[in-house]
């Protein structure tokens, strides 16, 4: 892996997240969520910041490897609408509480997520283990999306 693709992911995804939060105004610690029934399984605070980080850096490696192997212009598609639908998933939960709305992004970004694992499986070989942590993450951010539409 050459390190100046890795190092723009890297930038790319933290800068995301960074948006992300921005946009979502008080987020978790907003009267409305703090009121709100949650899903049992919902993880402590904490956990969501270090699961992020550690996904954004998995990702950032894989993509820095797939820019070598995979087509740019599917690769950029591909990572294009997903960061989109990454950044737009906070604003539309925390900050409109559209919940509805996030959970059909929530849910057209983890298909997004676990298409591109196995699509571009055969190229990218055991480097796609590296996105297996987003694929399963967006699993469970899913379930607690659906969870609080259901019960809300």
């Amino acid at each position: 892996m050459r390190i100046l693709p890795f190092v723009v992911f890297f930038l790319l995804n933290f800068g995301a997240l960074a948006i992300g939060a921005f946009l979502m105004g008080e987020g978790p610690m907003s009267e409305w969520y703090q009121n709100a029934n949650k899903a049992p399984w919902t993880p402590p605070g904490w956990v969501f910041g270090a699961a992020w980080t550690f996904i954004m850096i998995c990702y950032s490696v894989y993509m820095g490897v797939a820019w070598h192997r995979i087509s740019k212009t599917k690769l950029i598609g591909v990572y294009s609408v997903q960061l989109i639908f990454n950044i737009a998933w906070n604003p539309v939960f925390f900050y409109l509480h559209d919940v509805e709305m996030a959970l059909l992004i929530i849910g057209f970004l983890t298909l997004l997520i676990w298409t591109q694992l196995f699509i571009f499986q055969k190229v990218m070989k055991g480097w796609s283990l590296l996105v297996l942590p987003y694929a399963v993450w967006l699993v469970i951010a899913t379930s607690l999306n659906w969870y609080f539409l259901l019960y809300n």
